[in-house]
């Protein structure tokens, strides 16, 4: 079928996926909002401060897993509480081309 061909194919994060952000997109203060914005050529994102510290762990050298346990222990918050919302965070931006998993 025709459609199957054009269809994207989905990356779905896991425990071992290595995050990094795309080379096209990057990080930057923006004076007037007084705001961190990631910039894409076509868009530009505001994550919140939980969101941006989420994005600086996207290196390409941690995963997933790691990221959350290095949140977990940044905001005293038990891993098992945040992991969900971290994996559902990078799975958004993934999703959105920002974030390659």
């Amino acid at each position: 079928m025709m459609t199957d061909r054009l269809t994207k194919h989905r990356k779905i994060l896991s425990d071992e996926s290595r995050p990094e952000l795309f080379h096209h997109v990057r990080i930057q203060y923006e004076p007037v909002r007084k705001a961190y914005a990631l910039l894409s050529p076509e868009k530009v994102f505001w994550p919140n401060d939980i969101g941006l510290d989420i994005l600086r762990l996207c290196d390409g050298t941690k995963t997933a897993r790691e990221i959350a346990l290095s949140l977990s222990e940044t905001y005293d918050a038990p891993v098992h509480e945040i992991i969900d919302d971290v994996y559902s965070f990078l799975q958004d931006w993934a999703d959105q081309l920002v974030v390659k998993i």
